[in-house]
């Protein structure tokens, strides 16, 4: 079992627009949130000094809207922010909205894990160890 790891929960419905996960689940080195919008709800318009933010729609028909115009986005696409634009979140749709935001600031380092072919073995680089053979039928669960 690992030594330490956390745990939280999307939100199907949501009391508030924000469901706030970096906290319960530890995270320090960038934000992470769902954003849950009915229909007609709406994000304040914002940007930031440093961060730059990621949206994933989970469900729903996302709308950002820019200074010079907007965008729509549906489940399963990504869209990258900059962080000095302007930026408001939207729901014009007639379902929920449930997003996922994440946002960070400084340089992502690549590759700076360890790989193992087994475990009882020794530590590799990423590249040197290739991916396992899927699972037998036998260690299959059901549903």
């Amino acid at each position: 079992m690992a030594a330490s790891f956390s745990t939280a929960k999307l939100a199907p419905t949501a009391p508030e627009r924000f469901n706030r996960l970096r906290k319960p689940l530890g995270v320090t080195s960038f934000g992470i949130n769902q954003l849950v919008l009915e229909p007609g709800q709406r994000m304040r318009i914002h940007e930031h000094e440093r961060q730059e933010e990621v949206y994933l729609v989970l469900a729903g028909r996302l709308t950002v809207a820019f200074e010079d115009g907007e965008h729509d986005f549906g489940p399963d696409e990504l869209i990258r922010i900059a962080p000095e634009v302007r930026r408001s979140l939207l729901n014009r749709g007639p379902e929920r909205l449930s997003v996922l935001a994440l946002g960070g600031y400084g340089e992502h380092e690549p590759r700076d894990a360890r790989a193992y072919a087994a475990w009882d073995g020794e530590p590799q680089s990423v590249a040197d160890v290739p991916l396992p053979d899927d699972l037998p039928a036998s260690e299959l669960r059901s549903a």
